[in-house]
């Protein structure tokens, strides 16, 4: 396919989720080595599987474990957005377990004239066992083992979260006039919820029904469902797994044979509580590049090797973060990347990372005379307003080819995404 920019816009499938994110990371590393600030030792990890269940990355990280060492910050770059109007800070991920429903009533279709009002159709006794799971009135996951408590913090993050966004939480899909929402009178924070601490159950699939213009008068003999169920983050995705197979297959109606193949199980995520550097890092970055504060809210969707990740990696501290915000369309022929956003995620996201270097810079020389040591704290936005000619390309939204943050020091120029309404540069 070929790409194509529009209004700011880069379409093309794959570019934010996640195309995007190796240039990302890149141009975060060199903006910090372009102010020549202090770097931590950085370990970048890129994989092609994530889509499939990342099966193939525990191995490899097993066997690199030694290289990878015990990291002080993981910084993810495949999450979400709320709006293209700030940093966000993806504080959880949903589960999910993928499996084939399989009901068969006959073993070769019948004339529909003939076996119907005798023979049970499969898809009918689909539909019962669906019920099990849902309640097809209100759209709800009945068993109470799919569900999880919320905590007190993240309900709290899901209100603020609200107050920004208003009902673009709900706006930015396509519903067909006239269609709204599962819970129609909800607080939009409700929404949110429901989207990234709730079970949800999808029908992503179907086998067994032929195309209606080829379908004829015949009771088929069986129909396979895939199903998706979005969990809670908290909660185990085998144990759901598990449930989902006993529900599903016990007792079956009319003694119809059923049969459940488990397709794919991953664990959610959830965050471990922000330290009080990095709440105040995420912050001053937000406010720096987007001129408001970070926000921060949980994402509906399944990052398989964050789970992994947090449990190899107890003491480090996250920013799982992204640019797949309203519209963009992941997964579809029309998806986006929102190209300014993206140049000021990509700061940000360096900004963090030099204050991390930073602090651990002043730990290590807490022994040096008070003024030394200060002389050597360097903040990000400072050695980049007064970087002059040591530059780095990025993009933005000007319309010019290859533009820079700074024209190399000849024009007091400056150009999307850097504001530097605080500090005057001083270019040479």
């Amino acid at each position: 396919y070929e790409p194509a920019v529009k209004e700011g816009k880069l379409y093309g499938r794959g570019a934010v989720d996640d195309g995007y994110g190796f240039y990302c990371a890149v141009t975060s590393i060199k903006a910090i080595q372009a102010q020549r600030l202090p770097c931590p030792r950085i370990v970048m990890l890129f994989e092609g599987c994530e889509e499939s269940g990342s099966r193939d990355l525990p191995h490899y990280m097993d066997k690199l474990s030694e290289r990878i060492g015990s990291p002080d910050l993981i910084v993810c770059l495949d999450a979400g957005c709320g709006n293209y109007e700030q940093l966000w800070m993806t504080t959880s991920l949903r589960g999910n377990a993928t499996v084939l429903l399989t009901v068969q009533m006959l073993t070769e279709g019948a004339h529909s004239g003939t076996s119907s009002g005798i023979a049970p159709s499969s898809f009918r006794i689909c539909r019962e066992l669906l019920s099990r799971l849902e309640d097809e009135k209100s759209g709800l996951v009945v068993p109470a083992e799919f569900h999880a408590e919320v905590p007190p913090s993240r309900r709290s993050q899901a209100v603020a979260a609200a107050q920004i966004l208003g009902d673009t939480v709900v706006r930015q899909f396509p519903f067909v006039e006239g269609g709204h929402p599962v819970a129609k009178d909800a607080p939009i924070s409700e929404h949110i919820l429901s989207r990234t601490w709730r079970p949800a159950l999808s029908v992503t699939g179907c086998d067994g029904l032929p195309p209606t213009r080829v379908a004829g008068n015949v009771m088929l003999p069986l129909t396979t469902l895939k199903l998706s169920m979005r969990l809670p983050p908290s909660l185990d995705a085998t144990q759901a797994s598990q449930s989902l197979e006993r529900i599903l297959t016990s007792a079956p109606p009319q003694g119809a044979r059923i049969t459940l193949e488990h397709v794919a199980t991953g664990n959610g995520w959830h965050a471990p509580l922000e330290a009080a550097w990095l709440q105040e890092a995420v912050h001053t970055a937000s406010l720096t590049f987007f001129d408001k504060s970070c926000a921060y809210m949980g994402e509906g969707g399944s990052i398989p090797f964050m789970g992994m990740l947090l449990d190899m990696f107890p003491k480090a501290q996250f920013l799982v973060t992204g640019a797949a915000g309203p519209g963009s369309n992941m997964h579809a022929p029309n998806e986006f990347l929102h190209i300014d956003f993206s140049a000021r995620l990509a700061m940000c996201v360096a900004q963090v990372v030099a204050t991390l270097a930073t602090n651990k810079a002043g730990e290590a020389a807490r022994a040096k005379p008070a003024a030394a040591a200060a002389a050597d704290q360097k903040t990000f936005l400072t050695s980049f307003q007064r970087s002059g000619g040591q530059l780095f390309f990025v993009g933005c939204d000007c319309g010019k080819t290859g533009c820079v943050i700074f024209d190399q020091g000849k024009e007091r120029t400056y150009c999307p995404p850097v504001k530097v309404a605080k500090v005057e540069p001083n270019l040479r």
